[in-house]
């Protein structure tokens, strides 16, 4: 929750109440092999599924040079991939015929007798420090390779980031959908015992890997944003000794803050879809509302005037809505207006509490966390409020971030009693796959930047 010490304190109280009500919903994927009439393809639906069978022989190293960083890309692109749960790798053991040659035939009937659905192959070349990587997908059942090979030309400091793009190249044929393997995470890294945590700015992969910190945790930081580019994070500070918000190059580390009316606090920014605004809380005189700031020449205007708390803001993808939480029903329920302001319809309905409400990059969804009977909940609702899911359940679970592509959430996990650790969370829109994200510290309020470019 991102909040001014006072606010976040009421809202903690509010999170007494939790029920456990959990609703399992799986993927089914449907595999559709019409054989040279049509690509093998995962259709992700509902239902109990298989993941798909495929094969990723260790790439071929052109060189006597290349053979280490190529057995490394494949081992990170199968990461990737089987990290999706969509995805189960066949044995190498299984094999009946291998790849040793990036240009020869493939023997599809070998593949087929141990049940290969999906063939990945390629190629790696290490000259100095130019990297070049090409690929192959093949669908084995229709005999066919599914689109053309591509070949993507780094350094050899950006061999990861080339097998990100390679799986998410995979993702994509197979699914139909974007990947999301190259992205990056920015979020609260926290070390220290609990109530005098450092709280540091950190960005890493998705994955984890290539982290590091951008504040140094001499100030408590929150909610970090990443702007649409990815070149720039939004987050609270309370550096002065009251919370306002800065804006931080992940680059270069250069911050601008944004000013404040006197006598005020403003926290939970984010940005509009172009980049060229921030919508975020202001409270001022005991009145927590929504404002919205145009970047270009500082002005700011009200977008809310109910003697309530309103916070939590978040656009939809085409900057025309709103989501926000409020509790001017009495208790902490989701709402949407228009972007420019006017009245805002209730969409949360079940029981409990509602908070940090954020628009899928997709549009159809928004991802929320539910506070029922003693425990906390993350959960997707649709953009009128139908369908309710809960993906999750736990002491405390908080603050979903979507995927670039609208599949997958992560959010905040804290442990209970004393001792009790945040850490990152995964899981996706089905509610399957759950499973814990590397940090290299405690971590907290993350959020999901688009992909790279």
């Amino acid at each position: 929750m991102i909040q001014p010490t006072d606010v976040k304190l009421k809202q903690r109280a509010e999170y007494e109440e939790l029920a456990l009500k959990s609703l399992l919903v799986f993927i089914f994927i449907s595999l559709t092999t019409t054989a040279l009439s049509a690509p093998l393809r995962i259709t992700i639906t509902e239902g109990v599924i298989e993941p798909l069978p495929y094969a990723a022989p260790t790439f071929i190293g052109e060189t006597g040079a290349s053979n280490e960083i190529a057995a490394a890309i494949t081992e990170l692109i199968k990461d990737d991939l089987l990290g999706t749960g969509l995805f189960r790798e066949v044995p190498r053991s299984s094999y009946i015929s291998g790849i040793d040659n990036f240009s020869s035939p493939i023997q599809y009937s070998d593949w087929k007798a141990i049940n290969v659905q999906a063939l990945l192959t390629g190629s790696v070349l290490l000259s100095g420090e130019k990297l070049s990587v090409k690929f192959r997908l093949f669908d084995i059942f229709s005999n066919n390779e599914l689109g053309k090979g591509l070949q993507f030309n780094s350094t050899k400091q950006g061999w990861r980031r080339i097998a990100h793009k390679v799986a998410d190249e995979i993702y994509s044929r197979i699914t139909g959908e974007q990947g999301y393997f190259d992205s990056r995470v920015v979020y609260v890294a926290e070390t220290g015992k609990k109530g005098s945590r450092k709280k540091r700015l950190a960005i890493m992969d998705f994955d984890g890997a290539n982290s590091k910190y951008l504040t140094d945790g001499s100030y408590i930081v929150l909610a970090p944003r990443f702007s649409p580019t990815g070149k720039q994070v939004l987050y609270t500070s309370y550096e002065t000794g009251t919370p306002q918000i800065y804006v931080i190059d992940v680059v270069s580390a250069r911050r601008t803050v944004l000013k404040n009316r006197k006598g005020t606090m403003s926290f939970a920014p984010r940005f509009s879809p172009d980049g060229q605004s921030v919508v975020y809380s202001l409270e001022q005189g005991g009145n927590t509302d929504i404002y919205v700031m145009n970047l270009r020449n500082g002005s700011s205007s009200r977008l809310t005037s109910a003697p309530s708390i309103e916070t939590a803001p978040s656009f939809s993808p085409d900057g025309s809505k709103i989501v926000f939480e409020s509790d001017r029903s009495g208790t902490q329920q989701l709402y949407v207006m228009s972007s420019v302001g006017g009245s805002a319809k209730r969409i949360s309905s079940g029981d409990g509490r509602y908070g940090t409400p954020v628009w899928s990059p997709r549009g159809d969804r928004i991802a929320f966390t539910k506070q029922s009977r003693g425990r906390f909940h993350i959960g997707v609702m649709r953009t009128d409020g139908s369908k309710e899911r809960l993906l999750t359940a736990s002491f405390l679970d908080e603050g979903p971030t979507w995927s670039p592509n609208g599949r997958v959430i992560m959010f905040t996990r804290e442990t209970q009693g004393e001792a009790g650790v945040s850490a990152l969370y995964s899981v996706d829109i089905s509610g399957r796959n759950l499973k814990k994200v590397t940090t290299r510290d405690g971590g907290s309020d993350p959020s999901w930047s688009p992909l790279e470019k």
